[in-house]
């Protein structure tokens, strides 16, 4: 018998049906079954969580989240529940993490940019308008007076505050919150109408009560025409706003004075005719604004030139010297006739092994001018952090302690993965010592640890503890306190961004967006020489 290609026939091997689960051993069986009951255990625990995210999204309205959520819970159940799909079953979780903890952040970062978020533009415009009535509220003659308790949801230290409130004609018992005033459920009260206790709420005691008496004293009930105020901790009542909403005209109005603040809904903020601002705003999208405040605004565009230029130095400094001298070291200590090589290494790489923030405190006191360890050992009496040129030497010197013990781990394991042969050809071909290192060490060194020098040079253009825990960056020149000489774009930003009247999330943003474009095409120029690299010596 033959094929159709004349060749002689192949028998057909037969084809094995699988085993009935009741004919395999037990202990399959027994793996079978906690693998089943861990499937189960695993996806019961993701629907939940999913369940208790969704409620969140709806209250909030956001539609966009929860159809994400949805769609990767039904994606997550199919996968895993189908017996098909079992590359999936690995890529799934990877793809998940991914998303929530790299690319989700980059665009809420990229998104928060295009808008003005920041102290007193966090909120809806609605929002606003409450803030800016309540918080003109007055007490006026006649206002009503109500019995007060403090309470809150939750730990009495830190939960959210509210206000149970008994209405002196009534005797009804309401709770106000920053919405404003709803029934209560059950509550225990005196016969002054002080409650005592409330279903669903911690009442608080005095002594609970006068820890938080700021956040009391400035916490307001909306009402209408007003807002309900403490007066003191067992009374309160409800003032009249000195400012009203007009929605005819979309203004503020001061009930006094009669000063109008109309609305600028490019700005989100409320503006009168002589350029004042309310200081409660809303978040509104502002285009590009953010960017080009960055590089038309003299007061920033000039100090941010500057800080790149000592953002690169500083970066390469720190990265250049820490990776000469690891290697120096490592290729000290790779000689086989250096005894004691391993205790060595151990003492060599202990700065590696101290928590970073509190070395480089610790080295922030060696280089103080009065008593620091400096000074007293070479017996001078230098500012290090009073000039721009002593500073920056002093916080280079600081990275080169903390970050050579890692090039010298990096640059020891890859100098154990360099053949001896080559080497030894080197010296039966008559090369020295230095002709060997440059024609052959250092080029197959090269190729794993550019990578490594490429995300080290990216950590160091980002070092923020390494400027703000030594010099802050100081020292500040007498024109520009927000610049300082060794301030890195980082430190900058936060400064800009955090260090005046209030935070500016969406200019933040806007400056980190500057700070990857400069790090990610430093880094592609980099990998894309190192494939040049490798094409070479491969």
């Amino acid at each position: 018998m033959t094929t159709k290609l004349g060749g002689p026939a192949r028998r057909a091997l037969p084809v094995t049906e699988p085993e009935p689960s009741e004919h395999r051993p037990r202990h399959e069986r027994s793996t079978n079954l906690k693998g089943q009951f861990a499937k189960v255990l695993l996806l019961g625990l993701s629907v939940a969580i999913a369940i208790w995210a969704a409620f969140p999204l709806i209250a909030e309205g956001h539609w966009a989240g929860l159809a994400v959520l949805v769609a990767a819970t039904v994606a997550l159940l199919y996968i895993y529940l189908s017996p098909r799909h079992i590359p999936a079953k690995y890529l799934f979780p990877g793809t998940l993490f991914l998303v929530v903890f790299q690319l989700f952040p980059v665009l809420y970062t990229a998104s928060t940019a295009f808008t003005n978020f920041g102290d007193g533009h966090r909120g809806s415009k609605e929002d606003a308008i409450v803030a800016i009535q309540t918080a003109s509220v007055t007490r006026v003659p006649g206002s009503t007076e109500y019995a007060l308790s403090i309470a809150t949801q939750g730990d009495p230290a830190t939960g959210p505050i509210v206000f149970l409130i008994t209405d002196p004609a009534t005797k009804t018992v309401s709770v106000g919150d920053a919405e404003g005033l709803k029934p209560a459920g059950a509550v225990t009260a005196t016969s002054s109408g002080k409650v005592t206790a409330a279903e669903g709420y911690t009442v608080l005691n005095a002594g609970q009560a006068s820890v938080r008496s700021q956040e009391i004293t400035d916490f307001t009930v909306p009402t209408t025409g007003g807002a309900i105020r403490s007066a003191g901790l067992s009374r309160a009542y409800e003032g009249k706003a000195g400012r009203a909403y007009d929605a005819a005209t979309d203004s503020i109005r001061d009930t006094t004075s009669g000063k109008v603040w109309k609305a600028d809904d490019n700005e989100g903020q409320f503006v009168a005719a002589d350029g004042e601002r309310l200081a409660q705003g809303w978040k509104v999208g502002v285009g590009l604004d953010n960017f080009t405040r960055v590089l038309t605004n003299d007061s920033i565009s000039g100090p941010f030139l500057e800080t790149l230029i000592w953002n690169f130095a500083f970066a390469i400094g720190s990265t250049g010297f820490t990776f000469i001298l690891g290697l120096f070291i490592a290729l000290a200590l790779h000689s086989a006739k250096v005894r004691g090589r391993n205790v060595y290494r151990i003492l060599l790489v202990l700065p590696y092994a101290m928590p970073a923030f509190a070395m480089l405190l610790v080295w922030r006191d060696m280089f103080n001018t009065d008593f620091g360890l400096i000074n007293n050992l070479f017996g001078t009496e230098v500012d290090w952090f009073g000039g721009a040129a002593s500073a920056r030497i002093a916080v280079i010197l600081v990275q080169l302690w903390l970050g050579y013990p890692y090039m010298f781990l990096v640059s020891t394991g890859a100098l154990q993965a360099i053949p001896g042969e080559l080497l030894d050809a080197t010296k039966v071909d008559g090369a020295g010592v230095w002709q060997s290192f440059k024609s052959v060490t250092l080029p197959l060194l090269m190729i794993p640890l550019t990578p490594l020098l490429i995300s080290s040079f990216a950590f160091n253009f980002n070092n923020f503890n390494a400027i703000w825990l030594t010099t802050e960056g100081a020292p500040f020149p007498a024109d520009n306190t927000t610049n300082g000489a060794t301030d890195l774009l980082i430190t900058y930003t936060y400064r800009l961004a955090f260090g005046g009247s209030g935070a500016q999330y969406g200019f933040a943003a806007a400056i980190s967006i500057f700070i990857f474009l400069i790090v990610a095409v430093v880094s592609t120029i980099s990998f894309r020489r190192t494939r040049q690299l490798e094409e070479v010596y491969s």
